[in-house]
C-alpha cells in the first residue's frame, strides 16, 4: 500500500513525544526536524525511533559502545569464531588510579578524562573493531581475526598512546593517566560464552594491575588447530549419496561378498 492510500492509524499528536524528542536533540547536537518539516509524519516517527535505538546503544559521556551493545557483539563473534576458528582478542582496560583524579580534581575533570582516554583508544583500533565503555573507567574492545603477535602490538600501542597523551582539565592543570591492559583470546572452534570470555580477560587485566599497573598481560592463546581430516568429520557429509557411506558389501552364507 503506497503512503499517500495508507490511512493515518495514528494522530502524532496523541502522542507524548516531547521526551524522546528531547533525548535525540542531545545526541544530534540540536533539534531533530519536527513533525511538520517531514512529508509524511511516518518519516518523522522513524526518525525519533533510530535515534533512540542508538542512544540504547552508546554510553552518553564517550560516544562508544556501552555494556549491552558490546555484550551483542560479543555473542556474535563467539558465533563466528566457532563456525570458522579464526582468532579474536577481547581486551579489558581500565584506567589506573582513576579514584584519585575525580577525589584531587573532582568529577567533571574524571568525565574529560574519559573523554580523552575514548579518544585515544578509538585512534588505535581498526574499524571493523568494537570499542565499548564497560562501566566507570574500565573499557573494552573485541578484534576480530586478530592473531596473537598483532593482538600483543595492538595492546602495546595502546597502553603507550595513552601514557603519552596529555589531559588539560582546565586552562591551568595538565594530567597524564596511564592504563592496564588484559587479554584473552576466544577459544576457537568451541562453543564458549560472553561471561566465560570477559572472566578470562578480567583475570589477565586483575594480573596487569597486580604487577605494577601501566602493563598489558594476555593469555597465552589456547592451541585450537584442527586438521583437515578433524574439519572434514565436523563439517563433511555424514553419508555418502547412496546414504550408507562407504559399507563393504554384504556377504553371503559362505562369506562371499556379492
Amino acid at each position: 500500500m503506497s503512503d499517500s492510500a495508507a490511512p493515518h492509524l495514528v494522530d502524532l499528536r496523541d502522542l507524548r513525544l516531547d521526551t524522546a524528542h528531547a533525548l535525540v536533540s542531545q545526541v544530534n547536537g540540536g533539534g531533530p526536524a519536527t513533525a511538520s518539516d517531514y512529508a509524511h509524519p511516518r518519516q518523522y516517527l522513524q526518525g525519533l525511533i533510530d535515534g533512540l535505538c542508538e542512544l540504547s546503544l552508546k554510553d552518553p559521556l564517550t560516544g562508544l559502545a556501552n555494556r549491552r551493545h558490546f555484550r551483542a557483539v560479543l555473542e556474535r563473534e563467539i558465533d563466528r569464531v566457532t563456525r570458522t576458528g579464526e582468532a579474536a582478542l577481547l581486551l579489558m582496560l581500565d584506567i589506573d588510579h582513576f579514584k584519585k583524579v575525580n577525589d584531587v580534581h573532582g568529577h567533571s575533570a574524571g568525565d574529560l578524562v574519559l573523554q580523552s582516554v575514548a579518544r585515544t583508544l578509538s585512534a588505535c583500533v581498526r574499524p571493523m573493531d568494537t570499542l565499548a565503555r564497560y562501566g566507570g573507567e574500565e573499557f573494552a574492545v573485541v578484534l576480530p581475526a586478530c592473531q596473537s603477535a598483532f593482538g600483543h602490538v595492538v595492546a602495546e600501542r595502546i597502553r603507550r598512546a595513552v601514557a603519552n597523551t596529555p589531559i588539560r582539565i582546565s586552562p591551568s592543570v595538565e594530567l597524564n593517566v596511564t592504563v592496564s591492559v588484559g587479554g584473552a583470546f576466544a577459544l576457537q572452534w568451541i562453543r564458549s560464552t560472553t561471561l566465560l570470555w570477559i572472566d578470562r580477560a578480567d583475570n589477565q587485566l586483575y594480573q596487569a594491575k597486580s604487577q605494577g599497573r601501566n602493563r598489558v598481560s594476555i593469555e597465552e592463546q589456547p592451541d585450537s588447530t584442527v586438521s583437515a581430516e578433524e574439519k572434514s568429520l565436523l563439517f563433511g557429509p555424514l553419508y555418502s549419496p547412496s546414504g550408507w557411506g562407504d559399507l563393504p558389501p554384504p556377504l553371503d552364507a559362505t562369506g562371499s561378498a556379492y
